[in-house]
Order: structure tokens, then sequence, then C-alpha cells
């Protein structure tokens, strides 16, 4: 089965800690072991797992994104968001993280991110949750 998370963006580029939505997702689902399938359904929207202690991190990477895909350059896509979709590219669709004793298997100063580079607006993400059947 797949379960979606809602998310709300308010800029139009923003990272947002999806984390414990996550686990909460998986707390619902019963799933001690396993894997979680974090797919974002969007040509302009992204998930990436980076650090979440310090919120510089995500200022840097956006920094980075938008001096390396500016918003306004030579596109030929008329819409006017050809930056989002090239930075989607590059960041990424999707990301699998373990399941651990009920637990996202996380490094120590790791989150979970949506990233969104063509807001405000409203976003899924959908989750797989796969359990395992054997303690490895």
């Amino acid at each position: 089965m797949v379960r979606y998370i809602n998310i709300k963006s308010r800029e139009r580029t923003e990272f947002i800690d999806i984390t414990e939505k996550i686990q909460e997702a998986l707390k619902e689902a019963g799933v001690s072991s396993g894997v979680c399938n974090i797919f974002v359904p969007h040509t302009t929207a992204a998930v990436t797992v980076n650090e979440g202690a310090d919120p510089a991190v995500q200022r840097d990477i956006q920094a980075f994104l938008n001096k390396m895909v500016p918003f306004d350059g030579d596109y030929y896509h008329r819409e006017g968001n050809s930056s989002a979709h090239i930075k989607t590219t590059l960041v990424g669709v999707s990301q699998a993280v373990f399941i651990d004793e009920g637990r996202l298997a996380l490094g120590t100063w790791q989150s979970i991110f949506f990233c969104e580079f063509d807001g405000p607006r409203h976003r899924r993400v959908a989750l797989k949750i796969i359990a395992s059947d054997k303690k490895t």
C-alpha cells in the first residue's frame, strides 16, 4: 500500500523537514524492520537526506543550486519554471531509508527534506513501506 504525506510549501524555493511525518507513517504501519521508499510525484520538487541540526546547511544548498541554476536563464520551456525542473533532476525524486526497530535508520544529524523548487504549492510525497519478514 502507498501512503501519502501532504505538504504545503510557502516559498518559491524551500526545504521542508518531513522526517517526523514519515516516522509517524511508519508507526501507523506497524513496521519494525524493512525499507521506506520515499517518492515525490512532481516534476519541480525533490527529496534529499542531509543535515537537519543546522538550518544553515539547507540555506547553503539552496543558495548553491540557485547560483548554479538561476531562476532566469536562457531556457526554452515557456512556463517559466525551467530552473525548478533542472534542480529536481539534480537532487532527485526518491530516497530509500532502512527501517530498524520501528525507526528510520538515519545518522545522528540526518533528516529527510522535501525540496520545493516551484512554490508555493500544495504537494504530496508518496511512501512505500516494505516490511522485512526476517531479522538481518
